[in-house]
């Protein structure tokens, strides 16, 4: 089986979930390292996922752009805890188009557009109210035109070289079975729990 086809069968599940069992099913966590090494990890959203690869939204100049910028390395996990179902993905990252950025943040509710303008994201601010002044300013800024995309702005997708799906089982007996890319196919193999 295609390891994409697996992901959007089990997404698919995940999305018809009751939302107050699994509130955000697009939730994943995104790991990435700087150039020394260290990691860092955190939530975001996966906005498409097809035979290219996974694709999330950011601000390129927040950490966790710096970090792909210094090492475009990336793993992201999906949990789905009402499902018992969790994947990994390790991949290369690269940024998607300005077509695609531009067309998804059309996508976006007006607020936040501008927060994108106004937020220097993964940066202190000097006071609490510096977020709230800095939309303000970009409401009056775009006020009675569309909000363009920030050049800083884009997205990341991320190419699979190993996908692994892991399904609890009792005692701790856990299903895993690991995708590795081979040129143009894919190495599977069932990996003990």
């Amino acid at each position: 089986m295609d390891p994409l086809e697996l992901f959007h069968q089990w997404f698919a599940r995940a999305r018809a979930v009751d939302r107050s069992l699994l509130p955000e099913p697009t939730a994943m966590a995104l790991a990435t390292t700087d150039s020394d090494g260290r990691p860092g990890v955190r939530m975001v959203l996966l906005k498409d996922a097809d035979a290219r690869g996974f694709v999330f939204y950011t601000n390129t100049e927040s950490r966790k752009g710096r970090e792909l910028l210094a090492n475009p390395h990336a793993a992201l996990c999906f949990h789905w805890q009402p499902l018992e179902l969790q994947i990994r993905i390790e991949g290369d990252a690269v940024r998607v188009s300005d077509a695609e950025a531009d067309e998804y943040f059309a996508t976006r509710p007006r607020v936040s557009q501008l927060g994108a303008w106004a937020s220097a994201q993964s940066r202190a601010m000097a006071q609490d109210e510096d977020l709230e002044e800095r939309l303000h300013e970009m409401e009056r800024r775009f006020e009675g035109a569309p909000v363009p995309r920030p050049a800083y702005w884009s997205g990341y997708r991320v190419s699979p070289v190993l996908l692994e799906f892991w399904r609890n089982r009792p005692f701790r007996l856990h299903d895993r079975q690991l995708f590795e890319r081979t040129g143009d196919g894919w190495r599977v193999s069932r990996l003990y729990p």
